[in-house]
């Protein structure tokens, strides 16, 4: 069996899994995050009065943080009373950030666990060596009730990432040129799982962009085998027991692909749509309303790190906006220990709450018709940043940094020290 087939296996108390099998199994984490409402709801028309195990619920107040609605302050309103009626104690308010780096910055993800949130970015969590994926509101309602849920054991196809990057590329700009190169529709309900010398080289923060991007494959859950670096990034913060799974030698695969990534440069996903994939130069230079480096994808301290040495000592061009959103407050506490926030500001980016912020159009940051923006989120599909007569680039939070300085489009490798 494949590690992720294992793990399903132990969460549903079965010996083995094969591929295609529905297996009901018992969920480790189970997050909901204040665009779900309707799980609520739901819970409540399943006839469900008690969470089943509310030591393994948590709750985001992530993607409206702070409410900019009526509706939205009501939405959170309601959940905070509902998890202080079920004795839920994981409460992530709005001054936390996003669900998938809050979860690892409390040490509730690691090797083995099967974790599910409502979100479909929950893909991430694989770059640890778990089975996290997403779910809608009725299929968490289960969960909280039931403290379960059925899963389709999905296929695996394995990417093997070689070569030696080029100055200037990151894991962003890898996974975009994959996604470029197979289609967003390519690993619908499939398992993506990454080796390969590049991704060995790879920090836990840019093996957590790789993963987190499967989902515009249409992945269902991704993986990475821990490794020297997953166990000391995770004996260092993952505060809850886990067991390091092994895919075994004489697993079939549904596919294996190879990428030589050492011809690439940056890379940047073009209006409207995530596989729209080119390389920089063919729209270095088109002029940029608004730069944005954060969320789930890119505001990691490392991503902001990477950005404030190239706008150290510079200042963003005065056409252009640039908002930065760390991921959570522990990212936003350690930039400003290190230096890395102030350095930011004072090249003219306006810091905005941890949290999801304008990733989701719905605040902080959202464009006006005709705007065109470079972010480091995850997707550029129409009206996802705002207006939906706006035009969105995905890149690096390099390359949005670069482009920030430019007000244009730019390959950010001539700022790199």
């Amino acid at each position: 069996m494949h590690a992720l087939e294992k793990i399903l296996a132990k969460k549903a108390g079965k010996a083995s899994v094969t591929t295609g099998e529905i297996v009901d199994c018992e969920i480790d984490l189970a997050g909901v995050n204040d665009l779900y409402l309707q799980t609520v709801r739901s819970f409540a028309e399943i006839g469900a009065t008690q969470v089943r195990a509310p030591e393994r619920m948590i709750m985001f107040l992530d993607h409206y943080a702070p409410a900019s609605t009526v509706g939205q302050a009501d939405n959170q309103k309601k959940f905070r009373e509902f998890c202080r009626l079920q004795g839920v104690s994981q409460v992530m308010d709005i001054n936390e950030g996003v669900c998938h780096q809050v979860a690892a910055d409390r040490g509730l993800v690691g090797p083995g666990k099967l974790i599910i949130i409502t979100d479909s970015h929950s893909t991430t969590h694989g770059a640890l060596g778990a089975f996290g994926t997403g779910v809608g509101a009725t299929d968490m309602a289960t969960i909280l009730a039931t403290g379960r849920l059925w899963l389709r054991v999905p296929e695996v196809i394995r990417i093997r990432l070689d070569g030696t990057l080029k100055r200037g590329v990151y894991a962003k700009d890898v996974i975009l040129h994959v996604i470029g190169s197979l289609g967003a529709d390519y690993a619908v309900y499939k398992a993506v799982e990454f080796i390969g010398p590049v991704v060995a080289g790879f920090s836990v923060s840019e093996r957590m962009a790789l993963c987190n991007m499967t989902t515009e494959m249409g992945a269902k859950t991704a993986y990475i085998q821990p490794d020297d670096v997953t166990m000391a990034y995770v004996r260092e913060h993952t505060k809850v027991p886990y067991e390091v799974v092994e895919t075994d030698p004489d697993f079939t695969y549904a596919e294996e692909l190879s990428f030589d990534v050492s011809g690439i440069g940056p890379q940047v996903a073009a209006p409207s749509s995530v596989d729209n994939v080119h390389p920089i130069g063919e729209y270095a230079g088109v002029k940029i309303d608004q730069a944005y480096i954060g969320s789930c994808t890119g505001g990691r301290l490392e991503d902001l790190t990477i950005a404030a040495g190239i706008l150290k000592n510079r200042k963003i061009a005065p056409t252009t906006r640039l908002i930065v959103v760390p991921a959570t407050k522990k990212v936003l506490l350690d930039g400003m220990a290190a230096g890395v926030i102030p350095t930011l500001i004072e090249a003219g980016a306006t810091l905005v709450t941890p949290s999801c912020a304008a990733c989701l159009g719905t605040h902080e940051g959202i464009l006006a018709p005709g705007e065109v923006c470079i972010t480091a989120t995850n997707r550029n599909f129409p009206g996802r940043m705002g207006s939906r007569d706006a035009s969105l680039f995905l890149g690096s939070p390099a390359t949005v940094a670069a482009s920030a300085l430019e007000g244009a489009i730019a390959d950010p490798t001539p700022y790199l020290a």
